[in-house]
């Protein structure tokens, strides 16, 4: 996968007048990151069921090119049916952890016959505004409410209480990969829809907002049918 990307991306760190600039990151899309096992396998025996192979471990981490990871809030796609998702992203820039959100977009066509492609054949859109985090263990995500909006109509909502800690799952990221000390993005997992059916709409919002009332939003727009 490539991890050194033409054209930067520049992130204002929330509550500051300070911008990183990243280059040279790896792109990791974290799957399976449910904190209940139960219910993880539950949902790993729903999708075998329809013929998707089960993950060869859990959590499943999928590595992405860098240049899929983009703020421009514009993106192309195929005529296939895809849709996106609300999601924690983790960065680490510097050896500094930042969180920022980010969409999982995929390809729902691909992903009957395999999951990691049917995400690598997508944009991943990110929010150009990330939080300083000082203490990734001290990172508590339980209390935030993460919403997604597809054309308008609100699509997600709920907290993060769902999902396995980012300490958890940057701890297990780096023991199993070789990305070592080196830059990375990482999206964290969703929760659940909120009929549980994927739409393939055009124009998506996403939003992560705190106790304290800080929030953190992007809105991104597919252009469909314009990668062949």
């Amino acid at each position: 996968m490539e991890t050194t990307r033409q054209v930067p991306l520049t992130f204002q760190v929330v509550g500051t007048e300070k911008t990183i600039v990243v280059t040279d990151f790896h792109g990791v899309v974290a799957g399976y990151t449910g904190r209940d096992p139960k219910a993880v396998q539950h949902h790993i025996d729903e999708l075998a069921a329809i013929g998707v192979a089960p993950p060869p471990e859990v959590p499943m981490f999928y590595r992405m090119d860098s240049d899929l990871f983009e703020t421009s809030g514009e993106h192309d796609t195929s005529e296939n049916l895809t849709s996106g998702e609300i999601e924690p992203l983790y960065i680490r820039h510097d050896g500094k952890y930042y969180l920022g959100i980010g969409s999982d977009h995929t390809d729902r066509d691909i992903e009957a016959r395999d999951i990691g492609d049917s995400k690598r054949a997508c944009p991943k859109p990110v929010a150009g505004e990330v939080i300083a985090v000082e203490s990734l263990a001290d990172l508590d995500l339980d209390s935030c409410t993460a919403r997604s909006w597809v054309d308008g109509e609100l699509y997600q909502e709920g907290s993060l209480s769902g999902l396995r800690t980012p300490a958890d799952v940057v701890e297990r990221l780096l023991d199993r990969t070789d990305i070592g000390d080196a830059d990375f993005m990482c999206l964290g997992g969703t929760l659940p829809l909120l009929d549980g059916k994927f739409v393939y709409g055009t124009s998506w919002k996403l939003e992560l907002s705190f106790p304290n009332g800080t929030t953190i939003e992007h809105n991104y727009k597919i252009r469909k049918g314009s990668l062949r």
